[in-house]
């Protein structure tokens, strides 16, 4: 009994030495709230509004009829259900999260900021259905959770649920990866596809895919290293807490160099600043702006502690339940279930799987529309590869939630072939609010009458044929889709 008094009295207590690491965690959390909201303004109503391909207003109407208040806002919390999810409202409310994040990123009215941010991208992960129900809207939505506790000081109880959320996505991404059984990660071989079969790809990944196969297959071996065990070295003493950010820093990097993973790899980043103090942030930040954050620093009240605690009881005991419902070969109790799936659905308690699997081939689809059936003309897409010649674009930290989702659609399981079946009725039908998600519209002046897609297999050409063709991709026609062999996995 005296042990975990004097445990819980520990974690209680303020984090003295974090005072400077969490001030800069808030800036950078700013920065990355704002990119997150504006890339999804210019993007939310083709996605989500009256005429986007899967329309807010819709997935509110069927909630709403299977439950009744408050159940449904257990089921789906979200402030569209007081504000309606009109076109208007949707932009507005991403337009109006970029703004609240440059006043974070000023540091004015944290706490009530932190709050609205979280509100708001809760609801606007809840109303891009599968287009953001990713790992880093997760991610984000946690982290941003947390820092709601975190403006005047932290705990050493928060300090460890940063902690906490970093191990989760760095271990667990690994564990699955070992897992799911798939060969190319316990051979080793996972980098002999990785840059060429990655969602989207840029012109770095066609450099990596040139490099030798036996640094490949050291980078596989690190991935894994930096993944399985480098992440128990943030429970550790300080030597080994640096060498886990340096180590998840130089990997975020390598990341960034090679694929385009929007602002995931900024935030794994900005979590590292809690593996850190502020003997090593105060080297690099003025002195005087030390002195005035040392000012507004507080002792986390009665409030604040009691907060932290109850959310600690919501976040580590969901996340144990659904990583052990991924694990154990038997189903877990149902109100256990029960726990794991309300507390994710506010964004936290989540579980982290990152490249559990691996493609060994990219199916790429290529959509044509014709106005006669004898002229087809081609929707460009801004992102995912189509025009062999052009070179794979660099899009960090944008999300474009279409160009990504479209990569898996080649599966053809059941959710993927109902959204794009939804996407290829508004393009027949012309919406300009989804059209305006594309490069180009073929069609300016009337929607096509026919529709088609071809499936193509995608390989990047080698250092010599794209001497020769200017290339950065070599093409297989495949088919007409959906009558192809679905990719597997």
């Amino acid at each position: 009994m005296h042990q975990t008094a004097s445990l819980l009295t520990k974690l209680i207590s303020p984090a003295k030495d974090q005072q400077l690491t969490g001030w800069l965690f808030l800036r950078l959390l700013g920065l990355i709230y704002f990119v997150a909201f504006a890339s999804l303004a210019v993007q939310i109503v083709g996605l989500a509004g009256s005429e986007g391909i899967l329309p807010l207003e819709d997935y509110l109407s069927d909630v709403a009829a299977d439950l009744e208040p408050p159940a449904r806002w257990f089921w789906l919390p979200s402030l569209f259900w007081l504000t309606g999810a009109s076109d208007q409202m949707l932009q507005g409310s991403a337009y109006l999260g970029a703004l609240l994040s440059l006043l974070l990123l000023l540091g004015r009215w944290q706490r009530p900021l932190l709050i609205l941010l979280f509100l708001l991208y809760l609801s606007l992960y809840h109303a891009g259905q599968v287009f953001t129900n990713f790992q880093w809207d997760t991610l984000l939505l946690e982290a941003g959770f947390l820092a709601i506790f975190l403006v005047g000081g932290a705990n050493r109880l928060l300090i460890l649920l940063f902690e906490w959320l970093l191990f989760r996505l760095r271990f667990m991404s690994g564990f699955f990866k070992l897992f799911s059984g798939d060969p190319s990660w316990s051979g080793l071989t996972t980098l002999d596809y990785y840059f060429e079969t990655q969602p989207l790809p840029h012109t770095g990944s066609w450099y990596a895919q040139q490099l030798p196969d036996w640094l490949l297959r050291s980078g596989t071996g690190f991935t894994l290293f930096s993944e399985l065990i480098v992440p128990f070295f943030i429970f550790l003493p300080r030597p080994f807490r640096l060498a886990a950010a340096a180590i998840t820093l130089l990997m975020q990097l390598l990341i960034i160099a090679t694929s385009n993973h929007n602002f995931i790899n900024l935030l794994t980043i900005a979590l590292c600043l809690f593996l850190l103090d502020d003997r090593i942030v105060g080297r690099v930040l003025p002195r005087r702006l030390q002195t005035v954050i040392a000012d507004r620093h507080e002792t986390p009240g009665r409030t604040r502690t009691v907060t932290t605690l109850l959310a600690a009881l919501l976040i580590v005991p969901a996340s144990l339940i659904g990583f052990g419902s991924r694990v154990v070969n038997q189903p877990l109790p149902d109100y256990l279930l029960a726990v794991y799936h309300t507390v994710r659905r506010f964004g936290i308690g989540n579980i982290y799987h990152v490249y559990p699997t691996m493609q060994t081939q990219r199916q790429e689809l290529i959509i044509q529309g014709s106005l006669e059936g004898t002229e087809w003309r081609t929707y460009r897409f801004r992102y995912k590869p189509g025009d062999p010649t052009r070179r794979p674009p660099f899009n960090v930290p944008h999300q474009p939630r279409l160009d990504w989702m479209i990569w898996f659609v080649p599966t053809q399981q059941r959710i993927e072939m109902y959204w794009f079946g939804q996407f290829m009725q508004r393009l027949e039908q012309g919406s300009p609010r989804v059209i305006e998600l594309l490069a180009n519209d073929p069609f300016p002046d009337q929607p096509p009458r026919y529709l088609r897609v071809l499936a193509y297999r995608y390989e990047f050409t080698d250092a010599a044929e794209r001497a020769e063709t200017g290339a950065w991709w070599k093409l297989t026609y495949l088919g007409e889709f959906p009558r192809v062999v679905p990719r597997r996995p």
